[in-house]
This record gives C-alpha cells, structure tokens and sequence, in this order.
C-alpha cells in the first residue's frame, strides 16, 4: 500500500509504494510530488472546490481539471480526464482548497481551466496506459535516429504517450531554432500518432530525467523545485567557493541551483565589512586582501612584497576599518602585527583543519633525488675475502 498520492508504479489497477504505510518522509516517490495533508482528515466541506491537480507520468507533468460530484474521484485515485485530442489518464494528486493556493502559486484561473474529470479508470484504461509507458523508451530510441539521420542539431530528452495512446509528445533540446517539419513527417509515417514537438531547457531536461545529485539526494528540480531563477558564478564569489566548472556545476550542465539557496544570507552577512578595504597600506608596506571569513568577522591580510606566501595576518572587522581610517587620513600604522589579534585568541577562533592562519610557509627547495642509495653503499667483505665456513653450501657437516 503506498501513501495519499503515491504513483510510483501502476500494475494490475494497485498502486505500489514504498511500503511504509504512510509513513514516508523522503518526500522521493515521485517527480515534484504534493503532499495532501487535508485528505488524511475527513472533513466535510459544504462548499468545495470543484477543481482537482492531476499528474501524468509520476509527476513529471501536472494540470488543473473540472472534477464533478458523479465521478466521487478523490485524492489518490487514478482518473481520465478529458482533452483536446481524446484523453489521458492520470491520477489525482490534491483536491480541495489546496488547488485554489496551487493554481494561485502557478498563475492559473479558474476560468482558465476547461477541461474536466470524466471518471475514474478502470482495469482496462490502466493496462492501456502501461502499454503506452512501454512504448516511449523504443519510441525515444528510434526517434534519436531519425533527427541524427536528417542531419538535425537537436537532442530529444524524452517521449510522453498520451494515454489513448493516439498522440505522443516529443520533448527535445537544442542551442538554436529547428525546423522539423520533415522530421515531424517521418515521425507521423513511422509511429502512426499525432505528433507534437515540444523544446525545454537543459534545466527541465534534468528534472524530468531525474537522478542525485553531489549531496546523495535526489536533484531538486526533480522532486520539489518547480521555478528556475538563474545562477551566476557571483553566487560562489560572494560564499567563498572556488570556481570550479566541474563541482558547480549540475547534471543539467549549469550552474546548480542551490547556489542561490544561503546567497542571501551571505549578501547579509557582507553587508557588516568595510569597502573599498583590499589593501591597506603600513610602514612595512602594502598588505593585500587574501581571504575573508564571512561567520568568523575575520580579513586575512598578506603583505604584497612577499607575493602572498609570507604570513596571514587574521584582523577583525574594527581593525581594518581602524587601519582604513588611518590611510584616508595619510597615516600608517607601523605593520600589521601591531593590530593583529593575539595568538591565542585566533587559535581559538581557528578550527584545526584550517591552515590559513598565521603560518610562515617554508620556501620551496629542490629535493635531491635519494634514490639508489642503498645501491651505493659498498657491501661489507669477509676480512680472508671468502665466505666463512660455517655459510658455505659445498661443506659438509662431518658424521659423528
């Protein structure tokens, strides 16, 4: 028995699930799942909401219908819905006042949904709609084909049949715009449906697609995020991240999106250091910003003569706008080791694992190649220059 809404595998008119008995918490069933936390209560409402969220294909497509009170439907029941060419088959994933802040959140009016509920499926509307998921994987294949065959600069993601199975939807992605008039006709000649194409982005590839990500969880766009806001390489700048393509980078091939999640709380936090504060000038000589601890309120400093790999000078945010103040006002203090915390203070504040303190780096020095060495030791000799008796293998013990 699987939970309220789970459309993990359909087979035989069951719904299997993970077995938990409802007590699932992974929130990983399904692609971009709605948990309908009202279905559990049974609660009366004189003046429900007509309009139920149906999803096709485990989540990874959802629309608004009509759901009239002869249908009796209710969350978790699989349905045939009416469209513009037939119908399909989904299953009802919220119902009640739920929708209303749903269709709210997507953009979506109520006199905009058309469409309605006929009925709930049955064994044979079922079994005709795993037979069209077992088409779709061929069906993509072949696809692949065809558009290499033509020459086409375009990559096709994913098929979805409808559940009728008299019309099929081609999602591909490509760079540019591509005329696919003739590749529709071989698909239409080939595959006997309606054809019809539709491009994503590399984003909505992914999530319809699925897989984990670096965090060994399931990819976000796939299970809960709906909206795509863009990322720029600024977000790792402003969190102290390396610019490494390959470790920010998704499986999408953009920049992840949880860049943006802690984004504003470090916008936050950046907002308390000074500006304008990368070099500060003392009688020593110019000291250059190295790193910045956003949580700890600390600014490493190098000297700029040493080229960075002299000592890190760790100062606190009132230090440097001190020493800040001074060069605006054409003074300088002597170095930075006379505004520098105390030792003991920053060993505090430092975690062991962090080595970019105040630490003298040893200069780099050519290691003389120590190899062979024991080669060249002469070996030791017996004084008479043979081996002694008692190791000689050609000796035999004398018989007693």
């Amino acid at each position: 028995m699987g939970c309220i809404g789970c459309t993990v595998s359909v087979s035989g008119g069951d719904i299997k699930g993970c077995n938990s008995n409802g007590a699932c918490s992974s929130g990983s069933c399904n692609r971009l799942n709605t948990f309908d936390w009202l279905a559990r209560y049974e609660i009366d409402e004189p003046d429900g909401f007509n309009v139920v969220e149906v999803n096709f294909k485990n989540g990874a497509r959802k629309g608004f219908y009509l759901n009239g009170q002869h249908t009796r439907a209710i969350t978790g029941d699989p349905v045939v819905v009416e469209t513009a060419n037939g119908y399909d088959v989904g299953t009802i994933s919220l119902s009640g006042d739920l929708v209303r802040l749903q269709m709210k959140k997507k953009g979506v009016t109520e006199d905009g949904v058309i469409h309605s509920v006929l009925r709930k499926a049955n064994q044979r509307d079922l079994e005709k709609l795993q037979e069209a998921r077992d088409m779709e994987v061929p069906t993509m294949v072949k696809a692949r084909v065809i558009a290499r065959t033509l020459g086409l600069d375009m990559k096709i993601g994913d098929v979805e049949f409808q559940g009728d199975k008299r019309k099929a939807t081609f999602y591909y992605t490509a760079d540019g715009r591509v005329d696919f008039r003739e590749l529709i006709r071989h698909f239409a000649k080939d595959f006997k449906v309606k054809i019809e194409m539709r491009q994503i982005g590399a984003r909505q590839e992914s999530a319809r697609i699925g897989g984990l990500g670096s965090c060994g969880r399931e990819l976000c766009c796939s299970t809960w995020l709906s909206d795509f806001k863009s990322v720029s390489t600024a977000a790792a700048r402003y969190q102290n991240l390396a610019i490494n393509q390959a470790k920010l980078s998704g499986q999408c091939g953009r920049l992840k999106c949880c860049l943006n999640y802690e984004l504003d709380t470090y916008m936050e936090a950046i907002e308390a250091f000074p500006a304008h504060a990368e070099k500060l000038d003392t009688e020593k000589g110019r000291a250059v910003l190295v790193k910045t601890d956003i949580f700890k309120g600390l600014m490493y400093y190098a000297y700029e003569a040493e080229g960075g790999r002299g000592k890190f000078y760790p100062l606190p945010l009132d230090r440097v706008r001190m020493v800040h103040d001074m060069n605006k006002n054409g003074q300088r203090p002597a170095d930075l080791e006379s505004v520098e915390l105390h030792t003991a203070a920053v060993e505090k504040q430092m975690d062991y694992e962090d080595v970019t303190g105040a630490i003298d780096l040893p200069d780099d020095k050519v290691r003389r190649n120590k190899k062979r060495r024991k080669n060249k030791q002469k070996p030791r000799k017996n004084p008479a220059g043979n081996q002694p008796p008692q190791a000689r293998k050609d000796d035999k013990q004398p018989k007693k």
